[in-house]
């Protein structure tokens, strides 16, 4: 561990809450950025209330220093895997703050991610990242098996 990087221990991972809205909103914004996607306040505003309604599936965690503010988010779900005849989770989001990488932030999020994928009883947890991500990709050659998969998007009428 590295004089700038933090114990996972202290951190704190949990669900967000109302309050953390503006904070969220950030890390969110950050993310949006990283990935060069705008994120208008409405669709912002759609996924907060998808954290904040405990009947949809998406889920969130933030990761807060000693000071309670949050430093990074992730959202994840359940997902169906048929052909294994099992549930999965797939992490959609994960984002931490340039000023907190390298810090153990995010080993806390994925050390919280691997407990809630056990505690469901999920049998993987999944992701997919940008090929040219080289940062993100190093800590997640470090914490998981990079697939042979390829993605594709298919868009309606399109």
């Amino acid at each position: 561990m590295t004089e700038h990087e933090k114990d996972p221990t202290d951190w704190t991972v949990d669900a967000p809450a109302e309050a953390d809205f503006p904070a969220w909103r950030q890390l969110y914004q950050g993310y949006a950025d990283f990935y060069r996607t705008p994120l208008p306040d409405e669709n912002a505003d759609r996924v907060w209330s998808w954290l904040m309604d405990p009947e949809h599936e998406v889920r969130g965690l933030l990761v807060r220093g000693e000071d309670g503010v949050p430093v990074g988010l992730a959202h994840y779900r359940p997902f169906a895997r048929p052909l294994h005849t099992s549930i999965g989770g797939f992490l959609d989001d994960l984002y931490v703050d340039p000023e907190a990488r390298g810090s153990g932030a995010v080993d806390a999020l994925f050390g919280r991610l691997r407990e809630i994928t056990a505690e469901q009883g999920w049998s993987v947890l999944r992701w997919i990242t940008a090929e040219d991500n080289y940062r993100a990709r190093a800590k997640y050659d470090q914490v998981a098996k990079e697939t042979s998969w390829v993605t594709y998007d298919l868009t309606p009428g399109g």
